[in-house]
Order: structure tokens, then C-alpha cells, then sequence
């Protein structure tokens, strides 16, 4: 396994990639999720339901925006607290 510089120099760390939540409502809710959208695909018109497949992938769009801001405010948070660890007394 390279090392994680190693792979942050290649372009090939993703750990977006690896994340599942451990969360034991996870996997019943994206189990909710697939089955409700079945049910509106049945339920709507071809067009319709491509509108709102539109409107979910905006969404998701979103989201992944919030989760990247998060991440780098958590990672901003970390490394100061390992500046002030290292540099205070």
C-alpha cells in the first residue's frame, strides 16, 4: 500500500471513495430511498420523473459541496490544533 503522500502526489487519494457510514440507520434509509424511487417512477410520467431525477442530482451536487467544505474545516480545525500543540508550552 503506498503511503499517503505518496498517493496525495500521484492525484490517487480519494477517501470520499471509501467512506460508509457506520451509522445502523444507513443502510435501511438508502434502502428507503431506492424503494420510494421506485415507487415514483411508477407513479409519475417518463418526464416527470426525469425532472425529479434532475432535482435529486442537484441535490446530491449540493451536498457534496457541504461535505467538502466540512472536511476541509475539519482538517483546517486539526492541523491548528497540531500547530498549537506542537508550538505552546
Amino acid at each position: 500500500m503506498p503511503n499517503i503522500l505518496e498517493s496525495l502526489y500521484h492525484g490517487s487519494l480519494f477517501p470520499n471513495e471509501n467512506i460508509i457510514s457506520k451509522d445502523p440507520n444507513y443502510r435501511p434509509i438508502n434502502r428507503q430511498i431506492t424503494e420510494s424511487l421506485e415507487a415514483w417512477k411508477q407513479k409519475l410520467s417518463d418526464g416527470d420523473f426525469e425532472e425529479l431525477e434532475s432535482l435529486l442530482e442537484l441535490y446530491s451536487q449540493a451536498q457534496g459541496m457541504e461535505m467538502t467544505a466540512s472536511f476541509v474545516c475539519g482538517f483546517k480545525t486539526g492541523a491548528a490544533m497540531m500547530i498549537e500543540v506542537l508550538v505552546e508550552d
